[in-house]
């Protein structure tokens, strides 16, 4: 009966320190994740950010205005634009 009794109380610690672990391996995981969704929510808005700024460089005054700035472009005149039409050609 008292090796049955030693042998009850070495498998409830053995059962404690497993439930102990487990619970510290939980509490780490938990910490892992939401430095994780802080790190999501950063490159959320980063990525909003990017976006927005993609947006305003592709914005065809800025274009335009840096064409006529840096490139020395300028729009031609109405008189000298020619409008070209194509046209399938039938085959024979």
């Amino acid at each position: 009966m008292f090796k049955l009794n030693i042998f009850f109380v070495i498998m409830l610690m053995a059962c404690a320190l497993g439930v102990v672990t487990s619970q510290h391996m939980v509490r780490k995981l938990f910490m892992a994740l939401e430095k994780e969704k802080v790190i999501e929510q950063k490159l959320d808005i980063e990525w909003g950010r990017l976006q927005l700024e993609q947006s305003t460089l592709i914005m065809h005054g800025r274009i335009e205005q840096i064409a006529k700035d840096r490139l020395n472009m300028i729009v031609p005149p109405a008189t000298s634009v020619q409008i070209l039409s194509i046209t399938p050609v039938e085959q024979r």
